[in-house]
């Protein structure tokens, strides 16, 4: 038997046993793939669940070199929505039995912006009859926001460390105090301790980074115990310092290949956790989505902003579906799920497996 076939039969995979996996061919990695698909089911099951993605503003303090809506991306036509949009798109879902919503943005953490969320926590509890679960994904807080947010009705948070290396995580972002690689942990810590379902994730194929730091990356997530991720291939901008390096990237479709099998070995590892199909899948592969979801992937986000503005939430080139309207994105993911035989769990908040079997363990 070939080792990596060996390897899929392991109960827990060691640093050296991922690194082999990560570097499989596409023939070899069918194996891997089919493994993966074989314990989603057998943990997660064939649904998949939705969360009404509302990227509520473009407007960042934070000024990582990868990402489009850098503050100091003067190209950038930077908006914020008003709350009536958020509710509505609010609403939207709650009609079309999403079950959940993600409020994503640019990181702030102001006294306005912190008891402005609040606010808006209050009232989509209110429009949906507390029906409509609730992510929210708005950067690093304090522990004092994260528990203020949650009373007001989150219950589930993602903060993607980006990079699990402190070395190239500072490759990543300006040597100052407002990217602290600490300071990013510390959050993840902090939501953990305030009893949020927490999820976090990061890019895959970025400069500097190889494929022992993919490695790492998922044993991070792993180590921490996470209960949700969202990763997906980098996708450069060219309005960003990053851009220089475009050169010594790996392909489009190598960058794709290798979320593959992150997204394959991810499952494997930590077999009951949420795991979503993210839009940078489908920059590369219109049915990129779809394919990490018959092996391993149990949540999808369509977008649900208000078409005017999609194309101001450029975190990376080519995005897709930035001239869709709700409707759109909608009927065009219910066929391409048809297609990969999955079933919608409409009407449901989908929540992480792995939160609940976490936290049965804590308590025994």
């Amino acid at each position: 038997m070939d080792s990596y076939l060996q390897i899929l039969e392991k109960d827990f995979l060691n640093r050296n046993d991922i690194i082999t996996l990560l570097s499989l061919n596409k023939e070899q990695a069918k194996n891997l793939f089919k493994k993966s698909e074989e314990i989603k089911l057998k943990y997660v099951g064939n649904k998949v669940y939705y969360r009404g993605l509302i990227e509520m503003s473009n407007i960042c303090r934070k000024d990582c070199y990868y990402c489009g809506i850098r503050r100091s991306n003067k190209k950038v036509s930077r908006y914020e929505l008003e709350d009536k949009q958020i509710l509505d798109a609010c609403e939207y879902c709650y009609k079309n039995d999403f079950g959940s919503i993600v409020l994503q943005g640019g990181e702030r953490n102001d006294k306005i912006f912190v008891d402005r969320i609040s606010n808006l926590l209050k009232e989509i509890k209110k429009l949906s009859n507390n029906e409509l679960g609730v992510t929210l994904s708005l950067g690093e807080q304090t522990l004092e926001t994260f528990k203020k947010w949650k009373e007001a009705g989150v219950h589930r948070y993602l903060l993607r460390i980006e990079e699990s290396n402190r070395d190239l995580y500072k490759k990543l972002h300006p040597d100052n105090q407002i990217h602290s690689f600490d300071e990013r942990l510390e959050s993840l810590y902090y939501l953990k301790e305030t009893g949020y379902q927490v999820g976090s994730g990061f890019m895959i194929g970025l400069p500097f980074q190889t494929v022992e730091n993919l490695a790492d990356d998922l044993i991070f997530l792993q180590n921490f115990d996470i209960d949700m991720v969202g990763m997906g291939p980098y996708i450069e901008h060219k309005d960003t310092p990053l851009y220089k390096y475009k050169a010594q990237l790996w392909s489009l479709e190598e960058r794709l290949f290798m979320s593959f099998k992150m997204y394959a070995v991810l499952r494997i590892m930590m077999k009951d956790i949420n795991i979503a199909a993210t839009t940078a899948l489908q920059t590369i592969d219109p049915m990129g989505r779809e394919r990490v979801i018959r092996f391993a992937a149990n949540v999808l986000m369509p977008n649900v902003t208000p078409a005017v503005v999609r194309k101001n939430y450029q975190l990376y080139e080519n995005k897709p579906c930035t001239d869709e309207g709700a409707d759109d994105c909608l009927d065009c993911l219910k066929s391409r799920l048809k297609l990969v035989n999955a079933e919608i769990g409409l009407n449901e908040w989908g929540d992480s497996k792995h939160y609940y079997n976490r936290n049965k363990t804590e308590d025994n």
